[in-house]
């Protein structure tokens, strides 16, 4: 992970969206620095600077100027493209002390999750692409290292950038190469349990790591103020170092100079523990700095040019706002934390065509209802109860919601802590995220075939957030797990129902639905429970046989009207589980009509198509399977169905498929793309 030398490094080729994306691109290049936000557009520093070492030039008293320039920028490209807004205002001025002070790419700046590098981005060479932010074909909305020598990791889940800092410093050292690790991590991530065990060996192994904790909710921040500010400038100047290396050595001489030397020492510490929240830090080895303004430019350039000069693990505590310099996002930093384009000047989302309600919401009345029915249901979310929905169900029994932080690995073990005390825990966590608790799904939940019921959002397709958040594997890595289920809804309302037969069964259970608006269909008060495994047939054909799961359902059926309009009469059956399948029924048609495409929004290996694969080899069944679904490769960022059209998973691109498949005449018993 980053051993790569940045002298090695290629760029990527230039961008090329496909024609469906270019004319979003091209309808955002206008955008720049404003005046004020929504204003008429002006020439500024920030134009003139196309690497760190054009910001380098700039004298102290312009990074002010630049700082309002990168926000304006940033707030209304974002209000055109949707993105992560709160947290990249909120370390604006950081990122111009880290790069105005570190010699990047020489000196690696890591950057936590990544959603804050927007500003990281503006000055390190991509300023004239940053129009086409998460746009198809355009730059990443997280660090890429094929875009640029200054991005170090591939990043997008949390807390993984302590570990991977260490990693890369610890290469350093073996390989003899100069330069400085320096990682970026929000408050947030520091809830995640692998922050710690980064924390931990890299405080054992006192590898010159510098961690710049980003504390932006001041949820450790109990002593705050401008003494112990100046106490972390001061006891790290090169002044105060002089001092104490000469007072040590002086002393040290001294009969019983050792224990003079020690005392020194705890003096020191006892006075930062007493003016500093660092006391947890200094106990894992690392040199606790701070808390400093992180709004301040010039104290951060000064605290970090000491620090730079530093030997050891050292840990620099930084207050910074969310949202800050953006008045709606200051107010409501949860809601621009990220989100879809919005008016600049109001900052409410910019209106279209009214939509139905999406799979979130309706879950998250559904649990509220079910809730209501149920005293044993709880609910547990890692540290996204808006995202999940869980919020409504959490202000109504708040007695039986636990947001665990972002520790997914934690969330699923206290379910299933939960479930062996007699209650029915509902883990709501995203696709991509659940990733991140693979061992504690087997060993903790499986393995003792406990009813924890998995509420898995944002499964298939994500969009414009990219290959780190697409949910395209949660079918492959869930279905060969025993005594799991796995059902996966074809609409909202097929969702209701889903999740109240996964509340009667007895054993863990999965229901995976895809992020955004459902099919507007009508929403049945009467909750019924499905039959475990059963598929249903919604379309009769003879020619051909769609097998489709989840939201790939609602395409087979207007693909098998497009065929029909060309003589092709196909059967669509909506699987609705992926473990257990509907074996009986699945055998009967495809000996029956005798060719089988199978559609997924998920990974081609391991996935439906799959599954249904083996199920006619363990029963001999020699029929023509055309498996589609996503290939095996990282699917990139860009709008969703511009995504699907791309990957053949829209109406036309089915259809399109299956005659292609029809009129080859070749019969294949492995999967296609």
């Amino acid at each position: 992970m980053g051993g790569v030398s940045s002298e090695s490094r290629q760029l990527s080729p230039p961008l090329t969206p496909l024609p469906a994306g270019r004319e979003k691109l091209d309808s955002l290049k206008g955008i720049g620095v404003n005046r004020e936000f929504g204003g008429d557009k002006m020439a500024g520093l920030l134009e003139k600077i196309n690497s760190p070492e054009d910001l380098k030039r700039l004298k102290l008293s312009q990074l002010e100027k630049l700082a309002e320039e990168l926000r304006r920028t940033i707030v209304e490209t974002v209000a055109e493209t949707g993105g992560h807004l709160a947290p990249n205002l909120g370390v604006i001025e950081l990122t111009i002390a880290l790069h105005y002070v570190f010699d990047s790419p020489k000196d690696k700046i890591v950057w936590d999750v990544g959603h804050q590098a927007y500003a990281h981005k503006l000055l390190t060479g991509r300023r004239e692409k940053f129009h086409t932010l998460r746009q198809f074909g355009g730059i990443a909305g997280f660090p890429k290292r094929s875009e640029s020598p200054h991005d170090i990791v591939d990043v997008g889940h949390s807390s993984t950038s302590i570990s991977a800092g260490l990693g890369l410093v610890t290469a350093q050292d073996l390989l003899r190469k100069e330069g400085k690790v320096v990682v970026v991590i929000g408050d947030g991530s520091m809830t995640a349990g692998l922050a710690f065990e980064g924390l931990n060996n890299a405080g054992h192994l006192k590898k010159d790591l510098i961690v710049i904790l980003n504390d932006n909710e001041m949820s450790i921040s109990p002593n705050v103020g401008a003494l112990s500010s100046f106490l972390s400038r001061k006891l790290t100047g090169p002044l105060a170092r002089r001092f104490k290396r000469e007072l040590e050595a002086f002393v040290s001489h001294l009969p019983g100079g050792d224990h003079l030397v020690h005392a020194i020492k705890k003096s020191e510490d006892a006075l930062k523990c007493i003016l500093t929240p660092g006391m947890l830090f200094e106990a894992l080895g690392f040199r606790y700095v701070g808390p400093i303004p992180g709004h301040n430019i010039e104290v951060l350039i000064k605290t970090l040019k000491n620090i730079k000069e530093l030997e050891g693990p050292t840990l620099v505590h930084v207050l910074t706002r969310k949202g800050k310099g953006y008045p709606p996002a200051e107010r409501e930093p949860e809601r621009f934390h990220g989100l879809g384009p919005f008016d600049v000047k109001t900052g409410k989302p910019k209106s279209g065509k009214p939509k139905p309600p999406s799979y979130t919401s309706v879950f998250s009345k559904l649990m509220v209802r079910l809730g209501e029915e149920e005293p044993r249901l709880v609910a547990i979310t890692a540290a996204m109860p808006t995202g999940t929905g869980l919020k409504a169900f959490g202000e109504r029994f708040p007695e039986r919601f636990f947001d665990v932080g972002i520790a997914e690995q934690h969330a699923v073990t206290f379910a299933a802590g939960l479930a062996l005390g007699g209650l029915i825990p509902v883990c709501a966590i995203y696709s991509t995220f659940l990733q991140r608790a693979y061992d504690q799904i087997i060993h903790d939940v499986a393995l003792m075939n406990l009813h924890v019921i998995f509420a898995i959002d944002r499964g298939g397709i994500v969009g414009e957030d990219g290959p780190t958040h697409q949910g395209q594997f949660d079918l492959s890595y869930l279905r060969i797990i025993p005594n799991m289920v796995v059902m996966a809804p074809k609409d909202e309302n097929e969702l209701q129902h889903m999740l109240y037969t996964a509340l009667k069964c007895k054993g863990p259970v999965a229901v995976r639905y895809p992020r955004g608006a459902g099919e507007g269909v009508s929403l049945d008060w009467e909750l019924k429970e499905l039959p475990l495994g059963k598929a249903e047939i919604l379309r009769e054909g003879d020619d051909i046989l769609l097998l489709a799961i989840g939201n790939m359902v609602y395409p087979a059926l207007r693909a098998a009207e497009i065929l029909a309009s060309e003589g092709i009469a196909a059967a669509v059956v909506n699987a609705r589980f992926v473990k257990p399948l509907d074996e009986e029924l699945l055998l009967e048609l495809a000996r029956k009509i005798g060719k089988v495409v199978t559609i997924e929004e998920n990974a081609l290996l391991g996935g439906f198509g799959a599954a249904v694969l083996e199920l006619f080899s363990r029963h001999g069944l020699l029929v023509p399977v055309k498996c589609l679904g996503l290939p095996d490769k990282f699917i990139e960022h860009g709008a969703p169905q511009i995504l699907r059209e791309k990957y053949g998973l829209t109406s036309n691109g089915i259809a399109e498929s299956v005659k292609s498949w029809l009129a080859s005449g070749k019969v294949r018993l492995k999967v296609l793309g």
